[in-house]
């Protein structure tokens, strides 16, 4: 063997064992920390004091349900909840450009890993105010539409399937878009490809616990190091889940409390938030599959759309984060404010990522007169 093939061999032979040793040390503390979380779980979901303990999470009343097919063939499943006030004139939602009084649509674009459930709060109580249509969908790969077909999952493409939604779904009228998470990444990279839309069609923005970018910059509550070394690896996790995405989610449904834990300290900010709540949003996690999951991970990191912001000048905007959301920091709304200087921010206490469902009562306390201030 030559001196540079066999250099060749004993690195890979040490990188082999390094990645050995590091998964073994994984193994041995794996099977120490299921014991422990299993019975953190069980202990944590049976507390008495529960406030949603019988709330009926999941599918909620709609009048209308539809399937828009985006530009890339992915069948989007979409429900509308209609208004239940009429409106000073026709009693429905106005024409674009016309004066008749009616309330602009809103359409909800939820977030990475998650489904239309994610504003299950904020759909309740406009619905039962009554004053305007409300327009869901989920994501492609997520919730019940279906998947890519081909290639992989990108922003910008998820841009041109909020069009298709639009398009579609709301032809005329005014139209105010609520994102949260990867939902107003949605929406800057429809910004970025539909400027036109803004002011004209779309006069308000709603962005819940999102960013701009500054990827490179989030720790997700580990440490500087561990985030850096991890941050090379998200191409390679779309070619990992191809090969081996139906074993993953096995081992998913296998370790699901450990699932449990992990969306209770990465989604919410309360050191004991409800236990109902953060297994509704761990089923919406879980049925999110591997694949679709590692697809999105590289586009969301490498997404960057500050200057796509300059589009949303002139349209009122209104920022939402928790203090405690690891996963878009504080810092992420900031940046959006510094290119937005006229727009809301609202920071609220002890909450996480999930801030709409975790603090739904303050949330829909701003939501709901920012709406109507712009309606």
């Amino acid at each position: 063997m030559s001196p540079a093939r066999s250099g060749r061999a004993n690195r890979a032979a040490k990188t082999a064992g390094v990645f050995g040793a590091v998964v073994g040390v994984a193994a041995a503390g794996l099977a120490t920390a299921f014991a422990v979380e299993r019975a953190l779980v069980r202990r944590s979901v049976n507390a008495p004091g529960d406030p949603y303990v019988e709330e009926p999470f999941g599918d909620q009343p709609f009048d209308e349900e539809v399937t828009v097919t985006a530009a890339d063939g992915t069948d989007l499943h979409v429900e509308i909840v209609n208004p239940r006030k009429r409106t000073r004139a026709t009693g429905r939602p106005g024409r674009k450009g016309s004066t008749n009084g009616a309330k602009p649509t809103i359409v909800f674009v939820h977030g990475f890993a998650l489904d239309m459930g994610t504003f299950y709060f904020q759909r309740q109580a406009l619905a039962e105010r009554g004053d305007h249509r409300l327009v869901f969908y989920d994501q492609p790969g997520h919730g019940r539409s279906s998947k890519l077909k081909s290639g992989t999952y990108d922003l910008a493409a998820l841009g041109r399937s909020l069009a298709a939604v639009l398009d579609a779904t709301v032809p005329d009228g005014h139209i105010i878009l609520v994102g949260h998470s990867m939902g107003g990444m949605t929406i800057m990279a429809f910004a970025e490809q539909y400027p036109e839309w803004f002011g004209n069609r779309v006069t308000g923005v709603v962005l819940m616990s999102t960013s701009a970018g500054l990827f490179d910059k989030a720790t997700l509550g580990v440490t500087n190091v561990v985030a850096r070394v991890s941050a090379p690896f998200f191409p390679l996790w779309d070619k990992a889940a191809k090969l081996g995405g139906g074993t993953i989610d096995k081992a998913r449904v296998a370790s699901s409390d450990l699932a449990w834990l992990l969306t209770r300290r990465y989604g919410f900010g309360e050191v004991k938030p409800s236990p109902t709540l953060v297994t509704f949003v761990e089923s919406m996690n879980s049925k999110t599959s591997v694949e679709t999951l590692t697809k999105y991970l590289n586009t969301i990191y490498r997404h960057s759309r500050l200057p796509a912001l300059s589009v949303l000048r002139g349209v009122p905007v209104l920022v939402i984060v928790g203090d405690r959301d690891y996963l878009t920091p504080v810092t992420h709304s900031r940046e959006i404010i510094e290119q937005l200087p006229e727009a809301e921010l609202l920071t609220i206490e002890n909450s996480g990522h999930v801030v709409m469902l975790e603090k739904a009562d303050e949330v829909n306390a701003v939501l709901i007169p920012f709406l109507e201030k712009i309606s």
